[in-house]
C-alpha cells in the first residue's frame, strides 16, 4: 500500500493522534487526564498519515537542547508517539513519517534526533543507535549504613505535587548540564511528567536539596503500596554535596524497606556511599537507553569536542544520503575530505560512537565499524573518549 497522505497535524486533531498511538502500543484511550497530554503536543511538530480522511499513522517531536561532549548545546529534536494503526503495518507508512520528519528537522537546521523506542528492533534501519547506557541501584534499608563521613550539609525539604510543578522546572533549568546527552526540558516535556505524577496509584512527592546557594538538586520519587521499596522517578543534582544529602534521606525514609533508583547514569557511585558497597547495596547495568540520530553528520560532529589524533571517517547513510561522505575529524576541526578513510561505517554506528558511550574498538570487534586503517580504532577511541558517562535523564 502507497496510496495515504501525509501533513502536519491541526491542534484540534492532537487527540486523535494521542488515540492511535496509544492503540498501537495497547494502551486504552486518553481520559479526563488529556488535559495534560495536550499541553504536550508543540504545534507544527505533529504528523499524520490518512487514508482518504482516515488517520492511520502518526509521529510527534518537540524542540529541545542536548549536551554533546565539550559543553555546547545543539538543538535536538525528542521523537516521540510514532505508531501505525495496526492494520496499516508494514506497508511503509511508519518509514514516510520517519523521512518526513527528518525533512523538517534539516530545514529546520535541527542536527540531532534522540527517541526512546518501545520497539528497539525498529529505529536502526532509519539510522538512529544506542547511545547511552544506564544502571539500576537497589538498596536494603533493613541492612545498609550510610558512612559516617558523607557530605552532610544543605536543608532537605519535601514536596508535593502542586508545589512540585511549580518550583521543579526553574530548578532544573538551573542545574548544570554536564554530562553528554543531557537535555534541556521545554515546557511541551512537563505536562507528560506530571501527568504521570498525579495520575500515580501512589502519592508523588519531591525532594529539594538546598545547598549555601539555594536549591541544587530534587529527587521524584513513590512509595510502593506495600512499603517494600521506595521508587525514585527521577533525581538530578549539582554537585557532590547535593548527591549525598538526597541519598541520605532516601535512605532515612521510614517505614519502607528499599530504595529503587533507575535510569542512574552508568558511572554514578551510589553504592560508594554506604559502609559495604557489596553486600546491601546491588547496582545493575542496563540495556542502552537513549536512541540518537546524527540528522545532520558535519555539524553534529562539529558541535563536540575532541582529544586526540585525527582519523578519517567513511560514513554511510542511506536514508540521508546528503551525509554520505569521508570527515576528517580532528581537535582542530571536522572538515569533508577526500584523504583515504580510517573507519568505515553507518550512521547508526557514528550515533554510538558520539556521545562516547561506546568505543570504536569495541565497535569494530562487534562488526558495526571496518577498520580500513590499522590502527583508526584505537585513535578513535581516544579521539572520541569523554571523562563522564553519557546520560539523558529525561525520558520522553
Amino acid at each position: 500500500m502507497s496510496d495515504y497522505s501525509l501533513r502536519v497535524l491541526r491542534p484540534d486533531e492532537h487527540r486523535a493522534a494521542n488515540n492511535l498511538f496509544r492503540s498501537s502500543i495497547h494502551v486504552p484511550p486518553v481520559g479526563d487526564d488529556w488535559r495534560y497530554a495536550e499541553r504536550a503536543y508543540q504545534p507544527g511538530r505533529v504528523l499524520g498519515a490518512f487514508d482518504d480522511t482516515k488517520m492511520i499513522g502518526t509521529a510527534r517531536s518537540f524542540d529541545a537542547e542536548m549536551t554533546v561532549p565539550g559543553g555546547k548545546r545543539p538543538a535536538v529534536a525528542a521523537v516521540t508517539a510514532v505508531g501505525v494503526r495496526a492494520d496499516r503495518t508494514r506497508r511503509g507508512v511508519l518509514t514516510a513519517l520517519m523521512r518526513r520528519q527528518f525533512e523538517d528537522f534539516v530545514t529546520r537546521g535541527v542536527p540531532l534526533a534522540a527517541l526512546y523506542a518501545s520497539e528497539p528492533g525498529i529505529y536502526g534501519r532509519f539510522g538512529y543507535g544506542v547511545a547511552t547506557r544506564v544502571q539500576k541501584h537497589t538498596v536494603d534499608l533493613r541492612r545498609a549504613r550510610l558512612r559516617p563521613g558523607i557530605p552532610a550539609n544543605g536543608e532537605i525539604e519535601v514536596v508535593g505535587v502542586d508545589e512540585m510543578f511549580e518550583r521543579l522546572p526553574g530548578i532544573f533549568a538551573e542545574l548544570p548540564h554536564t554530562r553528554p546527552g543531557m537535555m534541556t526540558r521545554p515546557e511541551y516535556w512537563w505536562p507528560g511528567f506530571e501527568r504521570a505524577a498525579r495520575t500515580s496509584p501512589q502519592p508523588c512527592l519531591a525532594a529539594i536539596h538546598h545547598g549555601p546557594d539555594g536549591p541544587d538538586g530534587f529527587v521524584v520519587y513513590t512509595v510502593r503500596e506495600d512499603r517494600s521499596a521506595l521508587e525514585v522517578t527521577t533525581q538530578h543534582v549539582a554537585n557532590s554535596a547535593a548527591f549525598a544529602g538526597l541519598w541520605r534521606f532516601l535512605a532515612g525514609v521510614d517505614l519502607v524497606g528499599a530504595v529503587e533508583a533507575f535510569d542512574r547514569p552508568l558511572d554514578e557511585p551510589a553504592e560508594l556511599l554506604f559502609t559495604d558497597p557489596g553486600a546491601f547495596v546491588s547496582t545493575e547495568a542496563l540495556a542502552g537507553r537513549l536512541w540518537l540520530r546524527l540528522v545532520d553528520v558535519p555539524a553534529a560532529l562539529a558541535a563536540r569536542e575532541y582529544d586526540g589524533e585525527p582519523v578519517v571517517l567513511d560514513v554511510a547513510d542511506p536514508v540521508l544520503e546528503a551525509n554520505s561522505g569521508r570527515y576528517l575529524v580532528s581537535p582542530d576541526r571536522v572538515a569533508v575530505t577526500t584523504e583515504p578513510a580510517g573507519l568505515r561505517l553507518d550512521v547508526s554506528a557514528l550515533a554510538m560512537l558520539y556521545l562516547g558511550t561506546w568505543s570504536a574498538s569495541a565497535l569494530a570487534a562487534a562488526g558495526w565499524i571496518e577498520e580500513v586503517e590499522p590502527g583508526a580504532a584505537a585513535r578513535a577511541d581516544r579521539l572520541f573518549r569523554t571523562e563522564i558517562a553519557a546520560w539523558c535523564g529525561t525520558r520522553f
